[in-house]
């Protein structure tokens, strides 16, 4: 599985330093700014950004993830709105051009979220794996109950007890078998890898928790009235995270939207097929500077 390796850069939002990674094309086209999904960090849009061509693609770690601090005043759908629309206007500022903008699973949530508060944050957004369904309501309610309970557990009991337990390798690879839907061994190993290696850079146990009941509280469909950018949906008919005819629901209310259903994967659409993900991205970035 070969990558192409990004560079660190640093941005300032308000104070707060935000780590990230540029994928640099040398070309002087608009950006993309892509924001990965719930335990990971930048590591997760790794091969969907080094297979974009023609753009220069930054990846940052969300706060509380990765090389990212939490925010001062706590993980909240407010703050982390916030805070990506302050990155995206240094974005902005350094490349005197704004980002076409993409959020991955949790990170669709919030993206969408700060699209619809402040249009002006995206001309265009780019959603894969959305979270289309409310993780509270449904037949996944029980699942989402207990995970809940894990994640508050977790954040109670004394350290390193809970940090052991939030980071344990045997609930993690669970988590990563759940999730994958590819067959092919060697491509199981590199997801299970990427779980193992980047499932656990959450700063503390606390914003763990606050992350976590903010990606199960709303959904990208709160918001779909307010979407009227021009919108690229990725998703895979097998996801079990983000039903498929949620999703496409969820498309079908859009008003200027692009839908790339991928037959046979699930919600690791940037590790089971990235190429296609990244050709549909390019296709819908072109001609849009």
């Amino acid at each position: 599985m070969s990558v192409s390796l990004p560079r660190r850069i640093d941005f300032t939002v308000d104070g707060h330093r935000t780590a990230a990674w540029l994928h640099s094309s040398g070309s002087t086209s608009r950006p993309v700014l892509m924001v990965h999904g719930f335990r990971g960090d930048h590591h997760g849009m790794d091969l969907i950004a080094g297979a974009v061509r023609g753009r220069d693609v930054i990846v940052g770690d969300l706060p509380g993830f990765g090389l990212s601090p939490p925010l001062p005043a706590g993980l909240s759908l407010d703050g982390y709105c916030d805070h990506l629309a302050g990155l995206g206007a240094e974005v902005t500022s350094r490349w005197q051009t704004a980002p076409i903008v993409l959020g991955h699973s949790f990170g669709s949530i919030l993206v969408a979220h700060m699209a619809a508060r402040r249009p002006d944050t995206a001309g265009e957004l780019i959603l894969i794996n959305p979270i289309t369904s409310p993780a509270l309501e449904g037949s996944a309610r029980l699942l989402t109950a207990l995970t809940r309970l894990y994640y508050g557990l977790g954040a109670r009991l004394p350290e390193p007890i809970g940090h052991q337990l939030l980071a344990n390798p045997v609930i993690v690879r669970l988590m990563s078998e759940v999730m994958a839907t590819s067959r092919d061994r060697g491509l199981r190993r590199y997801i299970h890898d990427q779980h193992a290696r980047y499932f656990s850079t959450f700063s503390d146990r606390t914003s763990l928790a606050a992350a976590f009941d903010v990606s199960v509280a709303h959904t990208v469909t709160e918001v779909a009235g307010q979407l009227t950018m021009p919108t690229l949906v990725i998703a895979g008919d097998k996801d079990a995270i983000a039903p498929i005819a949620a999703t496409r629901k969820f498309v079908s209310g859009l008003s200027d939207a692009r839908f790339v259903e991928l037959s046979g994967v699930g919600h690791l659409i940037h590790y089971e097929r990235p190429d296609e993900a990244a050709s549909a991205i390019m296709e819908f970035c072109d001609g849009r500077g």
